[in-house]
């Protein structure tokens, strides 16, 4: 393993203000990445919250709100009180479980589709611009580095869902 500053072996002594600069840096880009979906959701008096919602009911047509609590992390109240705006405004929709009656299935509408994608399409346009910028080599340690801060729950998750295609 290479020992200079460029090589992996450098990166197991990073001083803390190397660490506070990648706090900071993730900090301001999360700001950038989520500014232009604020902006939509905004008008539509929606905040991100909804947007997490919709993401990943796009990503797992038919997931039940159980999967979703898990995946987002919030309380059954703070979740229904989400959904229930989407459905009332026809983003999504709620269907009773075919195995299991108490479960219900969510699936995005025709126009909760579309407002996923426009969202999506914001932050892929963001992210294919720093992606292009930073090399494919930057890319691939980037998401290394996010995969390794994941809880395992969550990076269950994340397996799970990663090779979905919608």
């Amino acid at each position: 393993m290479a020992e200079g500053p460029e090589g992996g072996q450098a990166l197991l002594f990073l001083t803390d203000d190397q660490l506070r600069k990648g706090i900071e840096a993730m900090f301001f880009a999360y700001r950038g990445f989520t500014a232009d979906p604020d902006r939509i959701l905004a008008e539509m008096a929606y905040g991100r919250a909804h947007h997490r919602a919709v993401h990943f009911i796009g990503r797992r047509p038919g997931t039940t709100v159980n999967n979703l609590l898990s995946i987002l992390g919030v309380t059954k109240q703070s979740l229904n009180r989400v959904l229930r705006t989407l459905i009332k405004d026809g983003l999504v929709t709620s269907e009773i479980g075919r195995s299991d009656k108490r479960e219900r299935n969510l699936y995005l509408t025709d126009a909760g589709r579309a407002l996923e994608q426009r969202l999506s399409d914001a932050q892929r346009d963001r992210m294919r611009a720093a992606y292009r910028a930073a090399g494919p080599e930057a890319v691939a340690g980037f998401r290394q580095v996010l995969e390794a801060m994941m809880d395992e729950d969550l990076h269950h998750h994340y397996r799970e869902m990663k090779d979905v295609k919608v």
